[in-house]
């Protein structure tokens, strides 16, 4: 009999804890850009939703896929040159020197990276061993600026290189890389199918008048330092499938 009785009960609170993580999702997965599924290779980079949100002077940018995000990362190759990065990244329409850079440098974005072969976050230790120095396969966050360079190949993007001897404005945490990249304290989030990453921005309003894409990427580091030294080699997809950055902050 108390079995009986229970079991209309139990039944009724799994409904409800159903409903409830899949009305989660809905809100998560809400606003921003909204993708097909399946224009990835790995479920991993394939993505269905892009976002951006602020909250007083913090930035939240969220990325979907179909699979497990951050679940899959480089083969580490054993030396830098070489050498494969994989990101998810928000370009935005946000000026570098909003960050911290030289004005009008290029395409600001965020990106999350893994890259075993090396370590670009020298001011943290993010796996927790008391080495700073050996962090690059733990997903970590950067600013980097973005240009076209056809010696990436033809109609690619690369980090914009520090030409040798020059000095350009950058930020207080850049990694002292020959590369307009920041490293800042920014610890991404990953939970099942999606990756959250939450920053300070000092000048939250010219965010919230930014607009934005998101994109997954592989990376390359090249033989030379200045060849460029960072390269877009695969883009994996991208949410509005031609980069056109449709995304606005809070929509």
């Amino acid at each position: 009999m108390t079995i009986k009785n229970t079991m209309p009960t139990l039944l009724a609170h799994t409904l409800s804890a159903v409903l409830f993580i899949g009305a989660s999702s809905v809100m998560a997965h809400s606003k921003g850009i909204k993708a097909s599924a399946n224009n990835a290779k790995d479920p991993a980079f394939d993505i269905v939703h892009a976002k951006i949100t602020t909250q007083g002077d913090l930035a939240t940018f969220h990325i979907a896929v179909s699979g497990m995000a951050g679940k899959v990362k480089p083969t580490p190759t054993g030396k830098l040159a070489g050498s494969d990065v994989f990101s998810y990244v928000w370009p935005t329409t946000l000026n570098p020197a909003e960050v911290g850079f030289e004005k009008d440098t290029g395409i600001l974005a965020l990106a999350v990276t893994s890259h075993p072969d090396f370590d670009d976050t020298p001011l943290y230790d993010e796996n927790g061993d008391g080495n700073n120095a050996n962090d690059g396969n733990v997903w970590h966050s950067h600013w980097v600026v973005l240009k076209p360079n056809d010696k990436c190949g033809k109609g690619s993007l690369g980090v914009v290189d520090i030409p040798k001897g020059e000095k350009p404005k950058v930020p207080k945490t850049w990694p002292g890389l020959p590369l307009l990249i920041d490293s800042p304290n920014a610890t991404p989030q990953f939970k099942g199918d999606s990756l959250n990453v939450t920053i300070k921005i000092d000048n939250i309003t010219s965010l919230k008048l930014a607009k934005f894409d998101g994109v997954t990427s592989g990376l390359r580091v090249n033989e030379s330092a200045h060849a460029p030294l960072l390269c877009v080699k695969d883009v994996f997809d991208v949410a509005s499938g031609d980069l056109s950055l449709p995304g606005f902050v809070n929509k």
